[in-house]
Order: structure tokens, then sequence, then C-alpha cells
């Protein structure tokens, strides 16, 4: 199964051929440079690590660069590290079949997914600062009339002599979004292999250019 770093680019929207009208997500994904591979013999696991977007060399470090060069690749802006058989797809070099496993050098592209595949799509949520219990956690409002003082206070938060405290987890206000967020049981509807454009079934994490990860549902 697939999995690549992309970058939502927005929405847009689709008609079947029935007439039913779909929300598209469009992300930009790949191509994305394999960078690493790691191995039971050497880090006691298995897993890839990818890199996405090109950067300049000012904006990562010394270090950054040094593990690129070693791995023969552009510099790169993201790196993420995937378990092996997330990333088990075709590259550039294999003819789109997915044969084989990958190594240092290979590049994972959007033509490992096909329509009609589910997906999961990680993202930050776009951060909203500091929110009430009526925005961050649906609270109902009360009374307006009638001098009220509780239009949008949260109302009581703990009991009395006993125990005496707030207990962790209650809801209340305080920052919204800004956290990583997984949007599961997508699907794929269309590729653009010319363009690394992957269309996805309804809404994903975080704004406009932020970076994402597609991995099988």
């Amino acid at each position: 199964m697939p999995a690549i770093i992309g970058r939502k680019i927005g929405m847009t929207q689709k008609f079947r051929e029935d007439g039913t009208r779909v929300s598209l997500s469009v992300i930009e994904a790949g191509p994305c440079h394999v960078t690493q591979i790691k191995t039971d013999e050497n880090d006691g696991y298995r897993a890839v690590q990818l890199g996405f977007g090109p950067t300049k060399e000012k904006h990562i470090s010394r270090g950054q660069r040094g593990h690129l060069a070693k791995a023969g690749a552009p510099l790169l802006r993201h790196l993420h590290e995937f378990a092996a058989d997330e990333v088990d797809a075709p590259t550039e070099g294999d003819g789109g079949e997915g044969e084989g496993e990958l190594s240092v050098g290979d590049v994972v592209t959007v033509a490992s997914f096909e329509p009609g595949q589910k997906v999961r799509v990680t993202g930050t949520s776009k951060g909203k600062g500091y929110a009430g219990t009526i925005k961050r956690h649906n609270f109902s409002r009360g009374p307006t009339s009638h001098g009220s003082h509780n239009v949008r206070a949260p109302g009581s938060i703990g009991a009395a002599a006993y125990p005496a405290r707030v207990f962790k987890g209650m809801r209340m206000s305080g920052r919204l979004g800004g956290k990583q967020v997984t949007q599961a049981g997508l699907e794929v509807v269309e590729t653009d292999a010319d363009r690394n454009l992957l269309f996805v079934s309804g809404s994903v994490p975080g704004p406009k250019n932020g970076l994402v990860i597609v991995r099988p549902a």
C-alpha cells in the first residue's frame, strides 16, 4: 500500500456520471525522494524515510544537507519516516508496477494511488487561538433575558468540599486548533501524475499550503 508526503492546495468539486457532486481536496503529493532505509540489523526496526519539498540551502541545517547529499537527493525541506509496508509503492524507475523494495535514491509518486482507494490524511489543523466553551466544545448558551448573567459562561466546573478540585480533562475554554489531526476513511477519486496531484473526497486538515501525510486507510 502506498504512502506519500504532500501539500494541501485547496478544494474543488467534481460531478460523477450519475450527476452526483463530490467535494474534493486537492493535494500536491510528491515526488518524494527516498533518503534513508532503516533495517532491523542497523536500527532495530524497518522503516523508510521520504523527503518532500525543494528548498534553498539556507533553510535547512548543515547536518540535513549532508544527510541528503549522502542519499543523492536534492535539498528537501520536509523529511518523514514511514513503516516499511506503508511505502511499498511504484516509483519513477519501475514502470509504475510497484515490484521490489524501495532503495535510497528512488522517487515515490502519485502513480502509486488508484481511484477508489481508501486513505487517511494527517495534517496540522488551523490554529484559532483562545476560544470559549461554545466555540471549542459546542456548548449551549444560557438565557439572554430577565437579567441573566450566564449568556456564554461555562457553568459549574467542580464540586465543593469534596473532592475540592477540578478533575483533569474538564471541557473548558482554551487554545483551539493547531494540533495534529488525522482524517480517516477518505477516498481517492482521481490522480494526475503529470502534475503530481491527488484528488481526495472530503476535506483534509490544515490550511492551504499546509503539509499533509497520506497513508493507506
